[in-house]
């Protein structure tokens, strides 16, 4: 039921408490992306991200911290109680979080109703285990 699919690879060139810097390839384009913590009690964050050239994109990824994440990112369309139109991101990782599927749905507000499809498994959203900034680290902090 996915409507497209993209191929990512992305690394850190920052991973603290406060947040992260993060450069990202999707096909043929290029991201910087800084990502601040999400205040006490919430899931959103900050996020500001700038389109670069995917030449000084693969410049940045010489600079990343631990490894470079590889997967295939699937766009699945979302129901939603309120009939605003929200996707699920569905990350299959390759290399060493292969096997490894992630689904995200990015809301409009943080009390937004959706209905949760029957592919949709354990609920993760609190497990700093699967922050994509987590995996790759030098220190190995990802553990299945």
């Amino acid at each position: 039921m996915a409507v497209a699919r993209y191929h990512i690879r992305q690394g850190y060139i920052s991973r603290q408490q406060t947040g992260t810097v993060r450069v990202r390839i999707t096909d043929d384009k290029a991201y910087l992306t800084i990502k601040g913590k999400p205040a006490a009690g919430h899931f959103a964050r900050y996020e500001w991200e700038k389109e670069i050239n995917v030449h000084d994109a693969e410049e940045l990824m010489q600079l990343c911290q631990g490894t470079i994440i590889d997967k295939t990112r699937w766009i699945v369309p979302a129901e939603t109680v309120d009939n605003l139109q929200l996707i699920w991101e569905v990350d299959e990782f390759h290399g060493e979080q292969e096997g490894l599927v992630v689904a995200e749905i990015e809301l409009e507000y943080e009390e937004q109703v959706f209905e949760k499809p029957d592919f949709i498994g354990k609920e993760v959203t609190d497990d700093p285990r699967y922050y994509n900034a987590n995996m790759g680290r030098p220190e190995g902090a990802m553990g299945r």
